[in-house]
């Protein structure tokens, strides 16, 4: 938790350095004015969490200072001191935003549990609107789903990172799940009650970028009404997750290396720096090695970056995970659209398998998602899925002029130069039952599988580039029974 920023106001030399030694002790930074004149000063140079001031000061007093405070920055708590109270300097006070009223003398305990309500109320604002920016922002999977060796190697990693404030780099195409990642490094570890928040390096428009990192002060750009605090301070004691961090400019990344290497930072229009505690989690999808030889990236913050990488693999090196995937989509979006989908049907498996899903997870989700919402009860079927999605899978050719081949599966030199087992496939004018002449050619695929790779089913499995899983569950379904080979047995 980051030390609250308090400034003490009061024109009494005494009282004021007792308050400012007592509030340092309990570990906030303290800053200390000697009339409201100063105060107003101080509040243009820097931003503060409270402000604890004298009613009854020469020149700008208490409460017109509290008016002006709060025209300044309204975020800013205000606790009032006086020796003079009466009913109607309070109930003024309150309407004009005080948080609350003390009387001296006052008791030391007294003003603690004022000043500890008051952070208290801020750090539950913050919080909120952290939360509100979580729900909002969140990762759109529910969780990291796969048995993959590629992936058992990433759960090893972030169990290696997440109780540790290393700072981590994590790689891999879009739509791998990088963020998702991220998150779990956070909420796994030892700052999972702090907050985590994160920023698209390359969706802030370059201008405001910095504002939005390190924070401003009014008056330091047009448009800067008031203080406001940036990403670090929002993250203090937690994780900021930089993603796409390749898109940032050169100029800002001179500025994120010196608060990797200091651990402060400087607002915009500041004169001041704060001290943040923060662990970096940085992404991107673009190779960070290329871009410094390309002098588009730092080479000293890629290495304070990339202490610990971690590549998530495409979707298309883990196909042993896409059923397992597809299978958790299917279970999401129907509880969440009311359907009573309960599983993917085999043809439109053998679909998924085939197509190569260049957007990766954030694609197969989309898929799932219309296919669901769109498709048959009680399972997904082929027929559900996107067009585009099945035509690649396919690799159907539509109807040819009379005398040629109407479509072929694959590549002729897929065949060996010859024909598969039966006839060729052709679009009769009276037309045909789709889904027995699909059944029929990936029967026959099968079994020239298992004939070319001598019954061998992983070998079977991997020229039809699907998994052994799917591979077997087909088998079944068609009702074709082939001897394991030893190696087969040993394997699976």
């Amino acid at each position: 938790m980051r030390p609250a920023s308090i400034l003490v106001v009061d024109d009494d030399l005494s009282l004021r350095q007792f308050l400012e030694i007592m509030l340092a002790r309990d570990g906030h930074r303290v800053t200390a004015a000697g009339s409201g004149e100063e105060a107003l000063s101080c509040l243009t140079r820097d931003s503060f969490d409270l402000m604890i001031t004298d009613l009854n000061m020469d020149g700008i007093g208490g409460m017109e200072l509290l008016q002006r405070t709060k025209e300044h920055d309204p975020a800013i708590d205000v606790v009032m001191i006086t020796a003079f109270a009466t009913t109607e300097s309070a109930i003024e006070a309150m309407k004009r935003g005080a948080f609350d009223y003390v009387v001296k003398p006052f008791k030391i305990d007294e003003l603690r549990i004022t000043v500890d309500k008051a952070l208290a109320r801020q750090r539950t604002e913050r919080e909120n609107i952290l939360l509100k920016r979580e729900l909002a922002d969140r990762s759109q999977f529910e969780s990291i789903i796969g048995t993959s060796v590629a992936m058992l190697e990433v759960f090893e990693l972030i169990r290696k990172v997440k109780d540790t404030r290393i700072n981590v780099l994590i790689t891999g195409e879009s739509g791998t799940g990088k963020e998702l990642v991220a998150r779990a490094i956070h909420f796994n570890g030892q700052r999972r009650d702090s907050p985590f928040v994160s920023i698209n390096c390359g969706a802030i428009p370059e201008g405001l970028m910095e504002s939005e990192l390190f924070g401003h002060r009014k008056g330091a750009f047009t448009g800067a009404q008031n203080h406001k605090d940036g990403l670090f301070q929002a993250a203090d004691g937690g994780t900021l997750f930089l993603d796409e961090i390749g898109e940032m400019v050169l100029p800002l990344q001179v500025k994120l290396l010196r608060a990797l290497q200091e651990r402060r930072i400087r607002p915009v229009g500041g004169l001041q720096e704060v001290p943040v505690d923060v662990r970096i989690i940085a992404a991107s999808n673009r190779e960070l090695p290329e871009e410094v030889q390309a002098g588009r990236f730092r080479e000293d913050l890629y290495y304070r970056l990339n202490v610990v990488a971690i590549r998530l693999p495409a979707l298309r090196e883990r196909f042993g995970d896409l059923p397992l995937l597809a299978e958790h989509f299917v279970r999401k979006y129907s509880d969440e659209y009311g359907r009573k989908v309960r599983g993917i049907s085999a043809d439109a498996m053998a679909v998924l398998e085939r197509y190569g899903f260049p957007g990766n997870i954030r694609e197969l989700q989309h898929v799932m998602e219309r296919s669901v919402a769109l498709g048959s009860e009680p399972m997904v079927t082929a027929g559900d899925l996107p067009a585009e999605v099945v035509a690649v899978s396919g690799r159907v050719q539509p109807a040819a002029p009379q005398g040629e081949r109407p479509f072929r599966v694959g590549p002729q030199e897929d065949l060996d130069g010859g024909t598969p087992a039966g006839d060729p496939f052709f679009l009769p004018r009276e037309g045909l039952d789709l889904e027995a002449a699909v059944g029929e050619l990936e029967k026959s695929l099968l079994l020239q599988a298992l004939e070319r790779s001598g019954g061998r089913k992983k070998k079977a499995a991997e020229l039809l580039r699907i998994s052994f899983r799917s591979f077997r569950y087909r088998l079944a379904k068609y009702g074709i029974s082939e001897g394991d080979s030893e190696e087969d047995s040993m394997d699976g």
